[in-house]
């Protein structure tokens, strides 16, 4: 009988089946079995009935609806409720203060004291401009129980060139300056050894005014994209009415070198300053003295950014070179600089040693002391390592705080000390003890500096800071007229839109001169100038965007202290002015 394909797939499903039941017997006879087939299987369909598209409810809850009938009593409310429409809620803008270009100041106060500033700026193009400034400060003096001229000069002119380049910016300037100061300062007990009538002559032959002129032309560039970052030169004249005479010239450029994925960056210096006194200062007839001092030197360093890390190598290398008395040397200075977040912005732990060559200069010194005389010696200055280390970051976002440690060690540090009272060897104005000289010193100091700043909103803002030092020399030198603390604050105050104001004082404390009387036999000891405090305010109102009014009130205190051995300075002072801006 044949088996036809679909009988073959039956009974080949049915041994599948039957062989996958028993598969999982071990070791099991499975037998054999005769299958006989009556006869092919023919399927068939029965027959469906189709349901009905709406079947026949007989459901006794299937009940007709009923009718509901209702009413809506309307019953007016009286309303007086009206409701506003809504507006946009605008932002107040502070309107932005105008910037202007130009301005001048005067004031004047007692002590015959006029101070007045002008300055201008004027755009040419697109990229170049040119700017001048002129300003003015004197006094005609009238300090108490001063006993000659005490009234100053102080008077200077700059004009200026510039151009701001996409590559690169560049300015020059040039500049002249008149000064005018009297050596008023003479000893408490000058004269005591004279009959009155001889101490009057004699104060009445001084004449203690001294000038000094300087012209300057120097210039600055700054590339955007060179081995160039920048350069600055300036030359310097400088002069004064006793034929004393100086020129100085320096050429500072800064350039980049990229080595091994390494930036090195090199600043290099050759500063030159050449000069002679007309006279010695103990004899008139001698001759000039002069000096020629230039100075060569390179810096290299880089630096390394690790995490929170920040780390600066570097040396400084420079070559001194004495034309006049042919002394010529060689330095070598550390400058190394580390910083670490030891709380992210809130605390920052840095140190480092550094140590450079000072040049110095007549003109500096007058900057600092312009009491000196005309005769001085001249040298650089070592400042042969400066280790130091510190606490710097944030007691809040508006409080920063900086806290330093160091120690100094300075080879030849220049010092301002009295001059010993030589009348009868000169016949010089200032050889009566009423002037200064230059002494060099090697000195090592310990000092302590610490400083907050708090702005503690947008109008009020306060900072302070202290320095405290701790000197040591050579026995029997003193450290000359350096202070031992010295203490400043600040509080400046927006009291409303129109008025501002502000605070300031500062303390220094006892500093050490000397003053021998040569024409006696008597040697004194050092002298102890005593510490002082001064207090300076001002306030002022804006009256337009254009003009502003203000006063300064100086030396509140009216302390005739000594900022110099013999020198008193003025009392209290009143300074009343105007500020106004404006454009051409």
């Amino acid at each position: 009988m044949k088996i036809n394909f679909k009988n073959k797939a039956v009974i080949i499903i049915l041994l599948f089946v039957f062989q996958l039941s028993f598969s999982q017997k071990k070791n099991e006879n499975i037998g054999t079995e005769t299958v006989n087939v009556v006869k092919p299987y023919s399927p068939t369909i029965s027959d469906a009935d189709k349901v009905k598209e709406t079947p026949s409810l007989d459901d006794s809850g299937n009940q007709p609806k009923e009718t509901i009938k209702y009413s809506i009593l309307s019953v007016p409310v009286a309303s007086t409720f009206t409701p506003s429409k809504g507006n946009a809620q605008g932002v107040e803008k502070s309107k932005q203060e105008r910037l202007f270009n130009n301005y001048a100041t005067v004031g004047v106060g007692n002590y015959s004291t006029l101070n007045a500033e002008l300055f201008v700026n004027q755009d040419l193009g697109n990229n170049d401009f040119v700017s001048a400034m002129l300003r003015h400060h004197s006094s005609q003096g009238g300090i108490k129980d001063v006993l000659l001229n005490d009234e100053f000069y102080d008077t200077a002119l700059n004009v200026g060139y510039g151009q701001n380049n996409r590559d690169m910016r560049w300015n020059i300037e040039l500049g002249y300056q008149n000064q005018i100061y009297n050596w008023y300062g003479l000893p408490s007990d000058f004269g005591s050894n004279l009959i009155p009538q001889d101490r009057i002559d004699l104060i009445n032959k001084i004449s203690p005014g001294h000038t000094y002129n300087t012209i300057s032309l120097g210039g600055n560039l700054e590339f955007n994209e060179s081995i160039f970052s920048k350069i600055a030169t300036k030359f310097t004249h400088f002069s004064d009415s006793f034929s004393s005479s100086e020129n100085r010239f320096y050429l500072k450029p800064t350039f980049k070198v990229d080595v091994m994925d390494q930036s090195i960056n090199t600043n290099v210096i050759i500063d030159h300053v050449s000069g002679s006194f007309e006279n010695n200062y103990f004899n008139t007839n001698t001759d000039p003295v002069k000096y020629s001092l230039t100075n060569f030197g390179i810096e290299p360093s880089f630096v390394v950014n690790e995490n929170d890390w920040t780390l600066e190598l570097g040396a400084g290398l420079y070559y001194a070179l004495d034309s006049e008395n042919s002394g010529n040397k060689f330095y070598v200075y550390p400058k190394v600089n580390a910083s670490y977040k030891l709380v992210g912005d809130l605390m920052i732990f840095y140190t480092g040693v550094n140590g450079t060559l000072t040049q110095n200069s007549y003109a500096d010194f007058v900057t600092e002391n312009p009491f000196l005389s005309p005769i001085l010696n001249m040298t650089p200055s070592s400042t042969q390592y400066n280790v130091f280390a510190g606490l710097k970051g944030k007691l809040a976002n508006n409080v920063n705080y900086n806290v330093t440690g160091s120690y100094l060690n300075e080879k030849n540090k220049a010092l301002f000390k009295s001059n010993d009272y030589t009348e009868g060897a000169s016949n010089e104005n200032y050889a009566y003890g009423n002037s200064f000289g230059v002494v060099y010193e090697d000195i090592r100091t310990f000092r302590f500096y610490a400083e907050l700043k708090a702005d503690f909103s947008e109008n009020v803002t306060f900072g302070i800071n202290g320095t405290f030092n701790s000197y040591k020399t050579d026995e029997p030198v003193e450290a000359w007229n350096l202070p031992t603390i010295k203490l400043s604050s600040n509080l400046d105050v927006n009291i409303t839109k129109k008025w501002y104001a502000g605070l300031n004082v500062f303390y220094v404390g006892e500093r050490k001169d000397m003053q021998r009387d040569l024409l006696s036999a008597t040697v004194n000891g050092p002298v102890t100038l005593k510490s002082y405090f001064d207090a300076n305010a001002h306030l002022g109102y804006k009256f337009s965007e254009r003009l502003t009014f203000f006063l300064k009130l100086n030396n509140i205190g009216n302390q005739a202290y000594e900022k110099w051995l013999n020198y008193p300075v003025q009392g209290f002072q009143v300074l009343g002015g105007a500020n106004y801006k404006f454009d051409f």
